[in-house]
């Protein structure tokens, strides 16, 4: 029904991942390949397309109101998709849920408290954390059986005092890692002991494979409601990104009245845009996920199967997003060395490993969301870049 094969001219639109290309990477955008930033290559679901041609129908673009309607449809949805009972009133709107993040991080704790991560990890939670002038504090995951592990013991005795905040990903990104009910109620039971604030990012919950199901803090765990803070979007679900809009939802009465007292500071009105399309998604979108999903499992299949064939280079398994994890360790090159064959010699712009965290030195993020011929022409370029006296023909 949809076609997610169709190539796609994305230069000269302001696009983040194709326009900063040059800026960003030193990188052609007319021969690069662009698979390091989170969108997607794919047209968004027709009612988008539909939810902006009514709101231009009457021309006025004025400050947005009625949430009542977007609150009904985000409840659906995760009712629906989730098993999920979301209270209307827990929800706040934000402005993307890197800013949700940001003002969590005010709402419940101080300058130079600490705020705990585990690396390797998307790359915003540390910029900011650092922004914010809280204490990064960074745990490295384990690898064990091709998946991340929390090193529980270790964590424990890292612990100083500082720590205010544990910032989770739920799912992982990156390595597309889902975690089990019985992970989450290990990182709750932590929390509760270290009496922490848990926050957990769970943007990539719909972004879910056929082998493994996403399951939600508060469903996993719902004791742990008064101390937990759930950020979620539809903009990752339905390439939306731009509408810039996020749910942060929290079900403890005090918890959330202090965060709307640090979401007042800010302003708290939402995208016109944003909040239309999002609500469209939420009620009509679930038949282009559905097909998007099928998509993106078979995407990920071919670059696994064609990774595995690279001398040195090994994918890790990739439960939920379309964000595959590359370790190229077994290349026994240097970081600069990786770097420079990705970007330089195959011609793909990837992100760079260390960018996430501790435990990121030698792996590099690709971003599967694409027609597949770029998926085949990705692997072709790698298994040039990496091919043995490569650089002694150059």
């Amino acid at each position: 029904m949809y076609n997610f094969d169709e190539e796609l001219n994305r230069l000269g639109t302001n696009s983040h991942k194709y326009d900063n290309l040059e800026k960003i990477f030193k990188l052609s955008p007319l021969t690069t390949l662009s698979m390091w930033t989170a969108d997607m290559d794919f047209k968004a679901p027709d009612c988008v397309f539909q939810a902006l041609n009514d709101l231009c129908s009457n021309g006025i673009f004025g400050y947005y109101g009625g949430q009542e309607s977007y609150n009904f449809a985000v409840r659906q949805w995760y009712q629906a998709r989730h098993d999920w009972t979301v209270d209307p009133e827990s929800i706040s709107v934000v402005h993307g849920l890197c800013a949700g993040i940001g003002i969590a991080l005010r709402a419940f704790s101080n300058e130079n408290d600490g705020v705990i991560i585990f690396t390797p990890v998307y790359h915003s939670f540390i910029n900011i954390i650092k922004h914010n002038k809280r204490k990064l504090i960074q745990q490295t995951l384990q690898i064990q059986d091709g998946e991340y592990q929390i090193d529980f013991e270790k964590l424990e005795n890292s612990l100083t005092g500082v720590e205010k905040i544990l910032l989770f990903c739920s799912p992982h990104n990156p390595s597309g890692k889902v975690w089990s009910v019985e992970d989450l109620k290990k990182v709750a039971q932590f929390c509760d002991e270290h009496d922490l604030i848990l926050i957990t990012d769970e943007i990539h919950n719909d972004l879910v494979y056929s082998d493994k199901k996403h399951v939600t803090f508060p469903v996993a765990v719902p004791e742990i409601i008064s101390r937990l803070v759930v950020l979620v979007s539809s903009s990752k679900t339905f390439n939306i990104a731009g509408g810039l809009m996020g749910n942060v939802i929290i079900k403890d009465p005090k918890l959330r009245k202090k965060f709307q007292l640090a979401h007042q500071a800010v302003g708290t009105m939402p995208n016109l845009f944003g909040m239309q399309i999002a609500e469209r998604v939420y009620l009509e979108g679930g038949p282009w996920l559905d097909e998007l999903l099928s998509y993106l499992e078979k995407n990920k299949k071919l670059f696994d199967n064609g990774i595995s064939k690279i001398s040195g280079l090994k994918s890790m398994k990739l439960s939920a997003t379309y964000l595959a994890w590359v370790d190229f360790s077994g290349t026994n090159l240097s970081e600069k060395d990786i770097i420079y064959r990705v970007h330089h010699i195959a011609g793909i712009a990837a992100s760079v490993g260390s960018n996430f965290g501790k435990g990121g030195e030698k792996f590099m993020r690709f971003n599967l969301a694409c027609p597949k011929t770029r998926v085949f022409e990705a692997l072709k370029r790698l298994e040039y870049a990496f091919a043995e006296g490569t650089l002694d023909n150059m």
